[in-house]
């Protein structure tokens, strides 16, 4: 196969090379959280816009993650024929256009439509630029992934700033148009690099990620690949409720303005992003199985605080210490998804994670129509306390 051959033909790079891929990826990670965090600040606008009741807001946040889980396996199967930098490069540019869509809709179901391309051009990047760090990673026989989505983390803190600076003076249209020409800007100037370079692929590794895949792992492999995949998806489903219904839940429920309530993403993407830096250094002190039962115990605690509390500053620190809690979780159980089945144990980890931050906030959407969306955001304590058993349970696996 002709991709094979490739890869195996670039299996060492300069050190130079390496780092500028570093620096690359770590600016599309950031781009990623960047746009992402801006449209979500915004929903509340865009709902008042298209005069769509919580129900129907899920419905069409719906095609968000229609879109990704559509995507993802093509995505896969795009970044083995062609190579994780070309589709990262393209992706960014769909993600980029495709955000500016959501404020021209006005209706629910013209909403979901164009959310649905957004969901895809979404799942689609992050499947290829984690194909291209997990290479990196690899090739540098460093544990820096953490590193990566602490820069998402911190573009979505950056984000959500800014959409809160920018929502009582620019239209959610502007505002979101701005978006796309920064993601825009951004990819031309870090996309050649992406194009000039291979991935790294490590001298040391006998197989190529596709070959790897043709290695049918052993059923008690395969069942632990989805546990750690699960612990990926129970995190991430708080990540992206709160994405998307944490602005909504301080501003409706507990009355504040639209400038505090993109506070709120601020708050638990800084708490995400300080978590993340300190990532490494947590785990060599607690290691991946206590990492992840402390992790999953602290997000629990602070989410019931966040969803639950009567005041503004409470909920916030609930956001915030949620943050912290939920930072390496997902980190974690992609690399030991990763060392028990190689690149298939980080696709399959990877995609159940992206799944649950897609699927969460529609969840969240009609549990919030059935009771409230305070009781709704609970679910984001129930699934994290779930993590912290499932990494409990796991712990002889390691």
């Amino acid at each position: 196969m002709p991709s094979i051959n490739k890869s195996r033909t670039h299996t060492s790079l300069p050190a130079e090379s390496l780092t500028r891929l570093r620096i690359t990826l770590t600016a599309f990670f950031a781009l990623d959280g960047f746009v992402f965090a801006g449209w979500v600040v915004r929903i509340p606008a865009v709902k008042e816009q298209t005069d769509a009741s919580a129900g129907t807001l899920g419905l069409a946040l719906l095609g968000v993650s229609a879109g990704a889980v559509v995507t993802m396996p093509l995505t896969g199967r795009l970044c083995r024929r062609h190579g994780s930098h070309p589709v990262t490069v393209v992706c960014a540019v769909l993600l980029s256009l495709t955000v500016t869509l959501p404020p021209l809709t006005l209706s629910p179901l013209a909403l979901g439509a164009v959310l649905l391309l957004f969901g895809a051009a979404y799942g689609g990047i992050n499947v290829a630029f984690n194909t291209a760090a997990v290479d990196l990673v690899a090739a540098l026989r460093r544990p820096i992934m953490p590193t990566f989505h602490a820069a998402f983390s911190l573009g979505g803190m950056i984000g959500a700033g800014l959409g809160g600076l920018v929502a009582g003076s620019l239209s959610p249209a502007r505002h979101l148009l701005g978006l796309g020409i920064v993601g825009l800007l951004v990819t031309a100037f870090a996309g050649p690099t992406l194009l000039r370079h291979p991935p790294p692929t490590p001298a040391s590794r006998p197989r190529t990620a596709t070959e790897s895949v043709s290695r049918r792992p052993t059923p008690r492999t395969r069942r632990l690949v989805l546990v750690f995949g699960l612990i990926a998806l129970c995190t991430a489903y708080g990540e992206g409720a709160l994405a998307d219904w944490g602005a909504l839940h301080l501003q409706q429920d507990l009355g504040s303005s639209a400038e505090a309530a993109a506070l709120g993403y601020s708050c638990f993407a800084l708490a995400m992003t300080v978590g993340r830096l300190t990532g490494t250094t947590l785990l060599e002190r607690l290691g991946s199985t206590r990492t992840v039962v402390a992790g999953g115990g602290v997000a629990a605690a602070g989410m019931l605080l966040g969803s639950l509390a009567p005041a503004l500053w409470a909920a916030l620190l609930g956001y915030l210490v949620t943050g912290l809690g939920l930072a390496n979780l997902f980190p974690v159980a992609v690399e030991r998804a990763g060392t028990l089945a190689g690149p298939s144990g980080v696709a399959v980890a990877s995609t159940l994670g992206y799944g649950g931050m897609l699927l969460g906030p529609p969840a969240i959407g009609f549990m919030a129509e059935w009771f409230s969306l305070p009781a709704a955001l609970t679910s984001v304590a129930v699934l994290a306390g779930l993590a912290a058993l499932i990494g409990f349970g796991t712990r002889r696996a390691s």
